[in-house]
């Protein structure tokens, strides 16, 4: 087994579900590797990489609203606010999505199914700078789609 390790960054213009299919399947392809698994993940504490459906957009700004629901920006509970009112609840969607996805692939393609997308998740209401890191870790072997 080879493994193959690529970063890079998503700069997000605030709050929202930014599609970032395209760059982990583009560190499968440099990996030189055609069958195994790919991890993407995000190096912050108050951003996440989830899977999703990627054809309509109301799925993604339903899934926002659900996540303001949970953890609201400003609530008076949060002791930690040191970077304002959605700090602490930035930290806590994180803690209920995932900082981290796995997507097998073969053929060099990552296996998502079709309405599937990978997507960084903004946390907080400013753009911010975000770092992804995607391992890839599989063999060189004809992979069977």
């Amino acid at each position: 087994m080879s493994h193959h390790v690529s970063r890079f960054e998503v700069r997000s213009t605030g709050r929202g579900l930014f599609d970032v299919t395209y760059r982990v399947a583009e560190a499968v392809r440099a990996s030189g590797l055609t069958v195994g698994l790919a991890t993407a993940f995000v190096r912050h504490t108050s951003a996440s990489v989830l899977i999703q459906e990627n054809a309509d957009p109301a799925v993604r700004r339903d899934l926002l609203r659900f996540l303001e629901r949970l953890a609201p920006d400003g609530d008076p509970s949060f002791e930690h606010v040191d970077e304002g009112p959605d700090d602490m609840s930035a930290h806590v969607r994180t803690a209920l999505t995932a900082t981290h996805v796995a997507v097998p692939f073969s053929g060099a393609a990552l296996l998502l199914g079709t309405w599937q997308a990978i997507y960084l998740v903004e946390h907080r209401r400013a753009a911010h700078t975000r770092e992804l890191v995607v391992h890839v870790a599989g063999d060189r072997t004809l992979g069977s789609g």
